[in-house]
């Protein structure tokens, strides 16, 4: 029988049972600053989470944190619905500027909703709306939120499962090595596409992750990535990068698709994009796709204020000389040789990332949760991921320390060494 400290009674007896992080994290943090926590208690944990990649630039970040109190305590406007404010303007102008601009991508830019899944419903409605069809391809693995239409296009069972009806006018295709290399990349798809027998949907557009967090920590390689917006551009098809976790610097460049040399034709942006964990959330997509009727597409919390001005704030620190690219990298190397050393000393265990993203998979699928676990005793969070669980999941803040890191790497290793029996 498990016995819930009386701190912790309160989330047991009143919070819904779909509860998920705090049940591998049992502490109650009372504070954080950049890539440390702290809870109620005075123990002190590293943070390689970020709040899911929602806090890229770390916690309680002290540049944007400053900018936030200066607009609250000047009683800038919190709740803007889309009304044009100057919160937003900043915000676009800093962006177009510092991100757009310098990359020569021509987007047009929607607010969609506060977080994630909005973004990808709004990418998905408006294929629809341009092509004038239903389907939509994504991947094996693949993870787009928990809405019905983003879930419709995430693969994972359980998931999907709670949903409760028939998820349709989704089709899974195989992801980057799905088959280890033996069958030629996107041969079934393109062959389904071409055959009038196949049974598939033309679809409007195709939806990717360049590398799949939730699903495994899968990286697409770049020449994958760019024959499949070849493969869209012949037939017809939209391309979707969900950019959600993966983007705002986390694989090195500002967008995780920038290293392919690709221009999708819609990215989904969220989580680190308002720098500072505040609900955000865009649809990015080229000028010719920009068919929506006005209101044709709205939400409450569209305009979310607080958050334009920390992301404008995050861009104008940490993007406008291309420092926080050549850190992640290097920050990126230091992980890759400490998972190097320790996969040689542990046969079981194997890796693959890019930038600050990297999984250690075990071939015991209950490994990782085990390295988790004890990797919570030695006060270092981490989570899994994978369709098993299978992969421990690193996803510190781009902003660590090259001392925190090691730190970090340090206990991760000491888990993996104590779980070994």
């Amino acid at each position: 029988m498990t016995i819930t400290p009386p701190a912790l009674s309160v989330f047991e007896t009143l919070e819904s049972e779909v509860r998920s992080y705090c049940r591998s994290w049992p502490a109650v943090f009372d504070h954080a600053r950049g890539a440390r926590l702290t809870d109620e208690d005075g123990h002190t944990y590293l943070d390689f989470f970020a709040g899911a990649g929602s806090l890229n630039y770390g916690h309680n970040n002290p540049v944007l944190k400053r900018a936030l109190l200066d607009y609250i305590e000047r009683d800038g406007i919190t709740h803007g619905l889309d009304m044009a404010t100057t919160a937003k303007r900043a915000f676009l102008e800093t962006f177009q500027n510092v991100i757009l601009r310098p990359r020569d991508l021509p987007y047009k830019v929607m607010f969609p909703g506060p977080t994630g899944t909005n973004a990808v419903e709004a990418a998905l409605k408006l294929a629809r709306k341009v092509k004038g069809r239903e389907s939509v391809v994504s991947f094996t693995n693949a993870f787009h939120g928990m809405s019905l239409g983003s879930l419709a296009v995430t693969g994972n069972a359980f998931k999907r499962a709670g949903a409760g009806i028939p998820l349709v006018h989704g089709t899974p295709m195989p992801f980057d090595n799905y088959f280890d290399g033996q069958v030629p990349d996107f041969l079934w798809f393109e062959r389904l596409l071409e055959d009038q027998g196949s049974g598939l949907n033309k679809p409007a557009a195709v939806i990717v992750e360049t590398v799949q967090g939730e699903g495994g920590i899968n990286v697409a390689r770049a020449e994958w990535l760019r024959a499949l917006q070849e493969l869209c551009h012949r037939q017809d098809m939209l391309l979707i990068v969900d950019d959600i976790q993966m983007g705002c610097g986390r694989t090195g460049a500002f967008f995780s698709f920038e290293e392919a040399g690709i221009v999708p034709d819609i990215v989904t942006l969220s989580k680190s994009i308002s720098g500072y964990g505040l609900p955000m959330s865009l649809c990015l997509f080229t000028p010719e796709l920009d068919v929506w009727e006005p209101g044709e597409h709205n939400g409450t919390f569209r305009g979310n204020s607080p958050a334009f001005v920390t992301a404008a704030a995050a861009l104008d620190a940490y993007w406008t000389d291309g420092h926080m690219e050549g850190q992640t990298k290097a920050r990126g190397e230091q992980v890759e040789q400490t998972l190097l050393s320790l996969c040689a000393e542990e046969p079981t265990a194997s890796f693959r990332g890019r930038g600050l993203v990297w999984g250690l998979e075990f071939t015991d699928p209950a490994r990782a949760s085990a390295v988790t676990a004890r990797a919570f005793e030695l006060g270092l969070l981490l989570e899994t991921s994978g369709p098993q669980s299978e992969v421990v999941k690193l996803l510190p803040p781009l902003t660590i320390t090259p001392e925190e890191l090691d730190e970090g790497l340090r206990t991760l290793a000491r888990s993996v060494r104590e779980t070994a029996a």
